[in-house]
This record gives structure tokens, sequence and C-alpha cells, in this order.
């Protein structure tokens, strides 16, 4: 891997995209969360913002009322461990290996900013986030429903300490 994309060595790196950082660190634990719930891929379609926000999951099957709280659940405990979010430069080859570089762009270069939370997720990023899990606040999944192939999470932060 290549050098952290933060500290006082490390190279000028503007993000691309303004999204409210909490919420959008927060999305990222979510996809995590998701891939290791159900296997499915990192969400397909997302709508992030500072109130409120939405994430679409392709999903063969509607998940139980008893799963989606298990989703809050283990999103919330993440952000309860206080992890470090970091980035790190690496080429496209070693970011394939640690996550799924499908949805880039074919044009979008050799080298890639991927955000890591924790050792819990890594993903290629171009949005702010948060240096921290304790900066997000606690991870609630306001409503959600499933259409065949689809499962869409509408999810809000409150203030407070994650559970």
């Amino acid at each position: 891997m290549n050098t952290l994309t933060s500290g006082p060595e490390a190279p000028s790196f503007q993000p691309k995209k303004d999204y409210f950082e909490p919420m959008h660190t927060a999305e990222h634990i979510l996809n995590q969360t998701m891939v290791r719930m159900f296997g499915c891929p990192r969400s397909r379609n997302a709508h992030i913002e500072k109130t409120k926000s939405k994430c679409d999951y392709e999903l063969n099957a509607s998940p139980s009322q008893d799963q989606i709280a298990e989703i809050e659940q283990k999103v919330n405990q993440i952000i309860s461990q206080n992890l470090p979010v970091t980035c790190r430069m690496m080429t496209r080859e070693e970011a394939a290996k640690i996550s799924d570089t499908s949805k880039l762009p074919p044009d979008t270069g050799d080298m890639l900013r991927v955000v890591f939370v924790g050792e819990y997720d890594a993903c290629p990023c171009i949005g702010k986030h948060v240096e921290n899990t304790s900066q997000i606040g606690r991870f609630k999944i306001t409503t959600w429903d499933w259409q065949p192939g689809r499962l869409r999470l509408r999810f809000k932060l409150e203030q407070g300490v994650a559970s």
C-alpha cells in the first residue's frame, strides 16, 4: 500500500464530492454491513444528504423486520468502536484486491484514493469523511421498502452515541 493521504508528508488531495461527512461515512459502514450480512454488492444507487439519505441494494428476497433491525444495530456497533477513518492512494490493481472497483468508470485512472473505516471497510472514494467514527452519531433506519430485486433503505443520523 502507498502512503496515507493525511498527515504532514501526504500528497495534497481535495475531495471532489461535498457530502456531509458524518452521513457519507455512515454510508460506507452501511454498505460494508450489507455486503457482510447479505453478500450483495455495495449500493448501486445512493442519495446522501445532511438530514436524510437513501441507498438501494440488489437483493433477491425481502429482508425481515428483524434483519432490518440487525442492520441498524450492526452499523451502530461499528460506529461505537470509534474507528479511525483514513485514506490511502493505491493503484487500481491494489484497490481491486481489497474492495469492489466495478463501479469505477474505465477512465478513472490508475491511482485511486481508498477510504478505510478502521479495518471494517475499504472503498475507493472521492468524497469527504469524518476522521473517526465517534463523529458520526447514531444511525437510524427511518423507512425501507423492497421491490423484486431491490431493497431501498432510508436513514438519518441522530445526535448522541451509537449503541
